[in-house]
């Protein structure tokens, strides 16, 4: 049956990324333990997603303790887990129609913090419907957070999901506001509240290992012309990560492409007082009579 705007197939495709989500998501989370690197887990992911859906939405996001996104291991990391708290956030594109989902899993002994990230989830997801006020949700999610003791991340929200561009309108605050945007039958949104022991803010720290395209145009080099095809191809709008590509040359290609605006990079996000970040996600659907969780 068709949700507003949105024909059965496209609800098809989006239900399907959902599925192939759910079930890497529980794989890859199963690994996540002291000793395994992050680089296995993310390669582990990134290839089933591949395997069973048409491609990754984004490069696996394995953030841990103060990171809260963009943190993505390099082509020759061998960091391992240890008593960490550890954010994992996939995506799964079918047909460039995308289902996008975070888990925390702690190994810190603090999992109060990610405990309240998953109930301000819940507490959001409870009053989406059409109609609803997203700044009632933030302001939901900023109150059961804080009831737990803890501070959301307030620069950090929610988002629209539509094909080939995980991140539009409308944006869904972690915090209360003054004005929001009404959900309509038809949206796809994806909640994402972040807890924290700390401020509270993100600052962006010096890694970058994922890009994406943000200003198609012909340039001169003709290693970053061939580099540019491939992510046209491949990727179009969708962040890609340096590692998925052949190192040496490539990555030379990269850093020129992002230097001439080609490419926008994506530095990982921390928490400025160094502490640390719990979050939990979720992709819906807004339906008539509510929301159809295709994640969950």
């Amino acid at each position: 049956m068709s949700i507003g705007p949105l024909d059965d197939e496209t609800v098809e495709k989006y239900q399907e990324a959902g599925e192939v989500l759910r079930t890497v998501m529980d794989e890859s989370a199963e690994m996540v333990e002291p000793g395994v690197t992050h680089l296995e887990v993310a390669e582990y992911a990134e290839g089933r997603i591949r395997e069973l859906a048409d491609g990754c939405a984004f490069p696996a996001n394995i953030s841990v303790n103060e990171e809260a996104s963009h943190a993505s291991p390099g082509r020759d990391d061998d960091t391992v887990f240890g008593e960490d708290m550890v954010c994992l956030d996939l995506g799964v594109h079918i047909d460039g129609y995308i289902a996008d989902a975070a888990v925390t899993i702690d190994l810190s002994g603090n999992p109060e913090i990610p405990e309240a990230a998953e109930e301000a989830l819940d507490a959001a997801l409870d009053m989406v419907e059409a109609g609803a006020d997203t700044a009632h949700i933030g302001a939901e999610i900023e109150d059961v957070i804080r009831g737990y003791g803890y501070t959301p991340v307030l620069n950090l929200s929610g988002h629209g999901v539509e094909r080939w561009d995980a991140h539009t309108d409308p944006t869904i605050p972690n915090r209360g506001a003054e004005r929001g945007t009404e959900l309509e039958v038809g949206d796809v949104i994806a909640i994402e509240p972040f807890a924290t022991d700390g401020s509270g803010k993100v600052t962006e720290g010096s890694k970058n290992e994922i890009y994406s395209l943000v200003n198609d145009r012909s340039v001169r080099d003709r290693m970053s012309r061939k580099l540019l095809d491939e992510v046209r191809e491949d990727y179009k709008l969708l962040p890609f990560a340096a590692r998925w590509f052949d190192g040496g040359r490539s990555e030379m290609a990269i850093r020129r492409l992002e230097q001439q605006g080609v490419f926008r990079g994506y530095p990982v996000l921390k928490e400025e007082d160094g502490a640390l970040v719990g979050q939990a996600e979720h992709t819906v659907i807004v339906t008539e009579d509510g929301y159809e969780n295709i994640t969950a």
